[in-house]
């Protein structure tokens, strides 16, 4: 029997109220592609002051607008991120040896002349990078040499990753495009949408892991020996701010793929809670008990929401906790 064209107007503005489940699309489309542009140019702005000013003072504004922007997108190491190691060479950490250090006071000990974005982009990727930069705006020690020329040399390299990191993913040959036409003839890199959702749910399960085994685990130690020096960004101050921004990165993440996991997003809200209540920017409390035990139970409560995300994510996306998901692979 036809329908009453009243109850058809209303079927048509339920469809056009309801919203459209979001998935892998939106995912690329409203978090990955303008993150990753965000990152290109504040790198591009970072590099414009570089090459201005050498003085950790006047470069300060655009070097932690510059992290604050990789650090939205720091856990997203596929496709354009892992050639040519880029995402290890704009943020080359832990270092437990210091190789970072030794890569650059040789650097500074050479000719300045041989400072170049192209000579540099040879050197180790332990010596590029944000740290990199940061060691030169706030070293622990007097340099051996003036560093203008090698900041202004890393400041032009990384901003040269980041617009490769960009050009990357987009375009028709971009990668976003394979993500996009996953299943489609002639693409190999992804042969099926769950693949997609399973490479970025892969991610989102990393990210927590480095989250709390890492940037919480290393500055905590142990409770004879904590190691509030081995907090990541320490010297620039930014070791909490880089939690809490990933943490935020992989909350818009995780809405994208799907706004019907509330588990994993209320988690994600208690995590970034605790985060932001953390009154200790560079984790240095946790030299005392009282200190300590905030930063523990952050690590928690990321750990809690890594596997609720394990449980209820993997259900939403149809994709399992495969061993590279369960090794942060």
């Amino acid at each position: 029997m036809p329908r009453p064209p009243v109850l058809l107007a209303l079927m048509a503005a339920l469809a056009l109220a309801a919203p459209a489940r979001a998935d892998y699309p939106e995912a690329i489309r409203d978090v990955i592609l303008p993150g990753y542009a965000a990152f290109a140019e504040a790198a591009a702005a970072l590099d414009t002051a570089a090459q201005a000013s050498c003085e950790a003072q006047a470069l300060e504004p655009a070097f932690h607008t510059a992290f604050d922007a990789w650090m939205a997108v720091a856990p997203l190491r596929i496709g354009p991120a892992e050639e040519d190691g880029r995402a290890l060479a704009i943020l080359f950490w832990p270092d437990p040896k210091g190789l970072g250090a030794k890569a650059q006071a040789a650097l500074l000990a050479g000719e300045p002349a041989a400072l170049t974005p192209e000579g540099l982009a040879q050197a180790s990727v332990a010596a590029r990078g944000l740290l990199g930069l940061e060691r030169l705006l706030w070293p622990a020690e007097p340099l051996p040499a003036d560093p203008c020329p090698l900041v202004r040399a890393t400041a032009a390299d990384l901003a040269r990753m980041a617009a490769d990191l960009r050009d990357g993913w987009q375009g028709d040959t971009g990668f976003a495009q394979a993500m996009l036409s996953a299943g489609t003839e002639g693409n190999a890199e992804f042969l099926s949408g769950p693949e997609v959702r399973q490479a970025i749910f892969t991610l989102i399960h990393a990210g927590l892991e480095q989250i709390a085994d890492q940037q919480l685990g290393r500055p905590l130690g142990s409770f004879d020996k904590p190691r509030p020096e081995l907090a990541q960004a320490r010297a620039s101050g930014r070791s909490l701010s880089n939690v809490v921004l990933e943490l935020q990165g992989l909350r818009a993440l995780t809405e994208s793929l799907t706004p019907d996991a509330p588990l994993t997003l209320a988690a994600f809200d208690h995590a970034l809670g605790l985060a932001e209540a953390l009154a200790d920017p560079v984790f240095a409390g946790v030299a005392t008990p009282g200190g300590r035990l905030k930063v523990e139970i952050l690590q928690q409560a990321v750990r809690a929401l890594r596997d609720t995300a394990a449980v209820e994510l993997a259900r939403e996306l149809d994709v399992d906790l495969g061993f590279n998901a369960a090794d942060g692979d």
